[in-house]
């Protein structure tokens, strides 16, 4: 099948064949027709399948009639990040190259300023992250209420982010006769069922099985310790190693991580550069720009960058620490092996991260080879404090501390005991443990010093101070 049979209008198809393309993915070819129809779609596909291709290339199709009014967008679209809302606006600007369509771009980090301006004027297609669109809208300076067409890109993460009031809240304020678009890579059946509020009578289009990994991706596992400085040591020795290393993506779990790791690397003569949710809009596309055009070899990241971030040819994705959420790793290895290509992604797993790679092993339905010697089997018992965790949240309860207690006599014997004998400190029995100034249990013979009486030697300085009284 070819992009012409797909119904297309001339300036799209002439657009797509400018860019290189001659025969659509999977989830293109079945998801384009139902756009152009109208009808409601729940697309899911791997990542790096061409899922926004496929909203975008038939909106400009039906944009091509009609124009905008001030304030009043005629399409939107919502994402869970600032750089997937820039992508998609790269995405618009080079598919729709022969149109005269405006493209408005609602984002933190940017001038409001600039935003209200484009708004003003009136555009074809809004892009935005739900916290910058409200805001937009409670200040009055926009109106939803002409939206003929809302796509919610990456579903999984926009509801399992927390954005579930507000995407309920935004689709409230949208006309009901619209058509709705979620597309995403993983759709867990409670998600789904959320989804279905959003939706009416939607196409249901599943190319392949959630939660699954390309073909393309050769996935590896490589044993490290629980130090810091040992996996940092791993990370360098697995780059190295590589045959074919162009480039890569290196996630960590933690924000504070990244930093520590990226003057690690450029200590060690790697090119280098950061990207997490902390950093200013400025510096996250700077970072990103340095990476696409080969200034940086290196980027180290956050789950930011892990959620249909599409950079091509990357050749490898290393991750330093394996990820908490199954479905984050079918995201973060997604990275690499994008528009047939074949890529690599290499896992650093400690023994604390032995569950986490179970967990993953089961939704993705594949077993990960160890690219050298596995990881020795160890207890749980030795495996949590490495993750700085109780035993109390993921393992066995903690059993009563065995400590001796010494029996209290009944009141009413102390009670019938004279006055001065009920006042004498009680013997005490040297042969049972104390604590000492430590916490730590220890017997009488244990000399800890003589017993300071009151301020002991040391006298605070403000007492030595002296004294002005007042005259009478």
């Amino acid at each position: 099948m070819s992009f012409e049979q797909l119904g297309l209008s001339p300036k799209v198809l002439a657009a797509v064949e400018a860019t290189g393309y001659t025969t659509p993915t999977p989830i293109q070819a079945q998801a384009i027709p139902h756009v152009l129809a109208k009808r409601d779609v729940l697309g899911i596909a791997q990542t790096g399948t061409g899922k926004t291709a496929s909203f975008t290339l038939p909106m400009l199709t039906r944009l091509e009639n009609g124009r905008p009014r001030a304030r009043m967008p005629r399409t939107l679209i919502l994402e869970p990040t600032r750089e997937l809302a820039a992508q998609v606006e790269e995405s618009f600007n080079r598919y729709g190259v022969n149109h005269k369509l405006s493209v408005a771009l609602l984002i933190g980090g940017l001038s409001f300023g600039d935003q209200d301006a484009k708004l003003t004027r009136g555009v074809d297609v809004l892009i935005a992250t739900p916290g910058r669109l409200l805001d937009h809208f409670e200040r009055g300076r926009l109106l939803m209420t002409g939206i003929e067409i809302l796509v919610i890109d990456e579903a999984d993460r926009m509801l399992d982010m927390g954005f579930i009031p507000d995407i309920e809240r935004i689709c409230k304020l949208i006309p009901p006769r619209r058509q709705t678009l979620f597309f995403s890579a993983t759709m867990p059946p409670e998600i789904q069922r959320l989804v279905s509020q959003f939706l009416n009578d939607p196409v249901k289009i599943e190319v392949a099985k959630p939660s699954t990994t390309s073909a393309t991706i050769t996935q590896s596992l490589v044993a490290c310790g629980s130090d810091a400085a040992e996996k940092r040591d791993t990370l360098r020795r697995a780059i190295r190693s590589e045959e074919g290393f162009k480039n890569a993506i290196v996630f960590c779990n933690r924000k504070r991580d990244i930093a520590t790791l990226q003057r690690s690397l450029q200590k060690h003569g790697f090119k280098a550069v950061a990207l997490h949710g902390d950093m200013d809009q400025r510096a996250r596309m700077q970072a990103l720009e340095q990476f696409k055009n080969g200034e940086a070899e290196l980027l180290v990241a956050s789950d930011v960058a892990a959620r249909g971030l599409d950079i091509p040819a990357v050749s490898h994705v290393f991750n330093f620490d394996v990820p908490i959420h199954a479905e984050d790793y079918v995201h973060r290895i997604g990275r690499t092996g994008r528009a047939g290509l074949s890529g690599k992604a290499v896992t650093l797993v400690a023994p604390s991260d032995k569950r986490y790679l179970s967990a993953i092993e089961k939704i993705t339905g594949q077993t990960i080879n160890w690219r050298d010697a596995p990881l020795p089997e160890t207890t749980e018992t030795s495996e949590e404090p490495a993750r700085g965790s109780s035993r109390r949240r993921g393992g066995a309860e903690r059993g009563p501390r065995k400590t001796e207690k010494r029996e209290a006599p009944p009141k009413k014997a102390v009670a019938e005991q004279p006055r001065e004998q009920a006042r004498a400190p009680a013997p005490r029995d040297d042969s049972k443990p104390s604590r000492g100034k430590d916490g730590r249990q220890r017997h009488r013979d244990h000399d800890d010093g003589p017993t300071p009486v009151g301020l002991g030697d040391h006298v605070p300085q403000f007492l030595l101070r002296p004294v002005r009284l007042k005259n009478a």
